[in-house]
C-alpha cells in the first residue's frame, strides 16, 4: 500500500510548491517589476497622500464637481450591527443590486435618480444617461461614459466659472478609448478627470 502512496503523497508535495509557492511568487515578481503600479492597486497619490484608486469609484456629491455612477453596495449599519446600510463604493463589499429589469425598486429607484438629476441641472435637455441613474454590476465602477460627463459640463462649468467650450475640451482630454482599441467602450475615469479639473480651475478661486 506504502508503494501506491508515495508516488501520490510526492505528486502532492510537488504540485504544492510549484503551484502554491513556486508560481504565485514568480507572478508576483514579475507584475511588481514589470507592472508595478497596476500591481500595488492602481493608486493614485496627491501631496504625496493616496487619495483612491483608478479601479474604484468615489462618491462625489458637490456641484462643482462630476459626479459618478450611483453605487449599490452596502456595509454594516454603525447603529445595528446586524442589519446593513448603503455604503457608497463600499470596496469590501462589491455587488449590484441584483434588482431584475422589471423590479419596481429599481424602477423607482431610477426615476428618483432622474429627477435629483433633473433638479441639479435644470436647463440641461434631452434624456438622462442611463449610467448616471442605475448602478454597476459591481458597484465599484470608476468610469461613467463620455456622454454622461458631457452632460453634466453645464453645471460644473458654471460652478467653476469656466466657459463651456473648455470644460467640453477637458473631457475629451480625458475620455479613453477602447482597451488594445478593441476591447470596452470610451470612457471616462471620474476621479482622474476631477483631479484634472482642480488642477486647471481650482475650486473658490
Amino acid at each position: 500500500m506504502l508503494k501506491e502512496l508515495r508516488p501520490a503523497l510526492s505528486m502532492i508535495v510537488v504540485m504544492t510548491v510549484v503551484t502554491g509557492i513556486a508560481y504565485p511568487l514568480a507572478v508576483t515578481g514579475i507584475a511588481q517589476s514589470v507592472f508595478a503600479f497596476q500591481a500595488g492597486g492602481s493608486l493614485i497619490e496627491k501631496g504625496g497622500k493616496v487619495i483612491g484608486s483608478e479601479l474604484i469609484g468615489q462618491q462625489f456629491t458637490d456641484p462643482g464637481y462630476f459626479w459618478g455612477r450611483p453605487s449599490a453596495t452596502s456595509g454594516a449599519d454603525p447603529v445595528d450591527p446586524t442589519k446593513t446600510t448603503s455604503v457608497p463604493y463600499n470596496a469590501a463589499n462589491s455587488s449590484g443590486s441584483n434588482y431584475g429589469p422589471t423590479s419596481k425598486a429599481l424602477i423607482d429607484g431610477a426615476a428618483a435618480n432622474i429627477d435629483a438629476l433633473r433638479a441639479a441641472h435644470p436647463d440641461q435637455k434631452g434624456p438622462v444617461p442611463a449610467d448616471l441613474v442605475t448602478a454597476s454590476g459591481s458597484g465599484l465602477d470608476p468610469h461613467i461614459t463620455p456622454a454622461a460627463a458631457q452632460w453634466q459640463v453645464k453645471r460644473v462649468a458654471a460652478v467653476r466659472h469656466v466657459p463651456f467650450d473648455d470644460m467640453h475640451k477637458l473631457v475629451a482630454e480625458h475620455t479613453e478609448g477602447r482597451s488594445l482599441g478593441i476591447l470596452g467602450e470610451p470612457r471616462v475615469n471620474v476621479l482622474k478627470l476631477n483631479l484634472a479639473l482642480d488642477e486647471k480651475w481650482p475650486p473658490n478661486k
